[in-house]
């Protein structure tokens, strides 16, 4: 059986959905804080049952019978992240899990800006640690992140960010079915993999592909790190978020996510959607 943590989820849940169409529901269950929320799994035929990484004993039986397990990381900026992914992987192996995966980053390292890139590096290391097979999803900036990172541009026509880098925006779409084909056909994937779009773009190029889409002149104008995170501020984003968000700046600008890999596209046997089809998207809605 293959056991999918946060299935009600955005990625983890349409990774349930494209697993579905690859492997008998009856060798498929779901673990999830709410049961309810998992209905059409269960009506689908998947085994649900409730977990939680703050509760072992929940967690473990949700865990039962699982050959591989597949880790959502936590979502929650405010928790202790490491210690509940600890808590999930020694579950698993408690369970007998021969293969744990983990939803990781591209670009996982203990001294990124980017705090959640730590947390990952941290839980990779547990990973390693744990005995037992593991394959860490080292999953492209999700592109659908853009419809904050950039600002109003459709209103004001211009991008004003502190400055970035080049980034592999990748559609969480195409990395929760990949994960699903890899979950499916047990590729034999040890330690981590990258999994991202097939090219990399600064906000600078992505001005030019928004000018381009929308017929008008949006401008790309480079705001003082300092000077970003006051505005925000003042528009009401809590300082300790507005700082969270400038580490992506700031890791993007060292290149954290400039990388890409041929990994994605082999999964899905196709192009991996890009950020130009998200604007098309979002211009035309």
């Amino acid at each position: 059986m293959i056991v999918i943590t946060g299935a009600t989820g955005a990625l983890n849940g349409a990774t349930a959905g494209h697993l579905l169409e690859r492997i008998p529901a009856d060798r498929i269950g779901v673990s999830v804080r709410d049961v309810a929320k998992a209905q059409p799994l269960a009506d689908r035929g998947v085994r649900v049952r409730r977990g939680s990484y703050d509760d072992p004993a929940a967690l473990l039986n949700s865990f039962e019978g699982a050959a591989q397990v597949l880790l959502v990381s936590s979502s929650d900026p405010h928790a202790d992240q490491v210690p509940l992914h600890r808590t999930a992987i020694e579950t698993a192996v408690k369970a007998g899990a021969r293969r744990i995966l983990y939803t990781s980053h591209q670009h996982a390292a203990p001294g990124s800006p980017f705090m959640p890139a730590r947390v990952h590096a941290a839980t990779e290391a547990l990973l390693a640690d744990s005995g037992v097979a593991w394959t860490s999803l080292r999953n492209g900036f999700y592109a659908h992140s853009l419809d904050w990172l950039l600002g109003p541009w459709r209103e004001t026509g211009v991008i004003a960010t502190p400055a970035d880098g080049p980034v592999s925006w990748t559609d969480r779409g195409d990395e929760a079915e990949a994960a699903a084909v890899i979950l499916a056909r047990q590729r034999p994937f040890d330690g981590p993999v990258t999994l991202t779009a097939d090219d990399a773009v600064t906000f600078s190029e992505i001005a030019e592909i928004a000018s381009e889409l929308t017929g008008r002149g949006i401008r790309r104008v480079v705001v003082d790190d300092d000077e970003w995170v006051a505005g925000q501020i003042a528009h009401g984003t809590p300082e300790v978020m507005a700082r969270f968000t400038l580490g992506f700046f700031q890791a993007a600008r060292e290149g954290r996510f400039a990388g890409t890999d041929s990994l994605l596209r082999d999964c899905l046997g196709r192009k991996p959607r890009t950020v130009r089809d998200l604007l098309t998207e979002r211009v035309a809605a």
